[in-house]
């Protein structure tokens, strides 16, 4: 990998949009020559929260995948912490995706695990040492709220303690950034709202945090710095945004 990804620790943490997390430069991305993003820039700074938002087929799906490598782009440059993502070898995509927290509307947990190796698979896919992996993912599970639900089963929780689980799962590495996928697409607007500020909670500890969403009122609610995409292109970008209809 050109450089080591760093853990942001707390007390590393000083707010400033000009250290880019996130950094998209002059992105393009077709299908069979149908264009799913159009010259697309964009800079995401350490510590922000920033919702990205559209309609469906505006290309927040595409921007998401491209920016955990599981795409590529057909031109410009994808940059997470300053490593240029098309340049990463096959061999080095796994480690980039250890390295960032990607949370999923679908939760992705293993239902034969317990919440404790649910939230410790990447470590003990990493090689960390056993006490090291017990105390890494007790404080994961004290940051979401579940520490009593450690050897419970997925199965047996609600859709809200799942997605918490999948949070959980996500920063016990300390990523410098978090990337959500419609996060709250199975969840009523109550829980929705719990889940949304819970990640707002994580980046204010020095987490770059990316929100793909169509929730309208939890971003109205949240009035976070909103990335609005339409066909492809960037239509919108404020802080202290709403997700306004128009957009879509």
């Amino acid at each position: 990998m050109p450089r080591d990804y760093c853990v942001i620790m707390r007390s590393q943490w000083r707010p400033g949009k000009h250290i880019d997390m996130i950094r998209l430069q002059n992105v393009c991305k077709n299908y069979g020559g149908t264009p799913a993003l159009s010259n697309v820039n964009l800079h995401i700074g350490l510590g922000e929260f920033a919702f990205l938002v559209g309609p469906s087929g505006a290309g927040k799906s595409t921007l998401m995948r491209l920016l955990y490598r599981e795409e590529v782009p057909t031109s410009g440059n994808v940059l997470i912490s300053g490593v240029n993502l098309n340049r990463l070898s096959k061999g080095q995509i796994p480690l980039l995706r250890r390295r960032l927290g990607i949370i999923f509307q679908d939760f992705k947990l293993l239902n034969s695990q317990t919440v404790f190796n649910n939230v410790a698979y990447v470590l003990r896919a990493l090689g960390v040492d056993e006490r090291e992996v017990g105390k890494r993912v007790g404080s994961a599970l004290a940051v979401v709220g579940l520490e009593h639900k450690r050897d419970s089963y997925p199965t047996e929780l609600s859709g809200g303690e799942q997605q918490r689980v999948g949070i959980a799962r996500a920063i016990v590495n300390g990523p410098p950034v978090l990337l959500a996928d419609e996060p709250t697409g199975n969840l009523d607007p109550a829980t929705s709202l719990e889940i949304v500020q819970l990640l707002e909670r994580i980046s204010q500890r020095g987490t770059t945090v990316l929100i793909s969403t169509h929730d309208q009122p939890i971003v109205n609610a949240m009035r976070r710095r909103v990335i609005a995409l339409k066909k492809g292109e960037v239509v919108a970008d404020v802080d202290n945004g709403y997700y306004e209809l128009e957009m879509a």
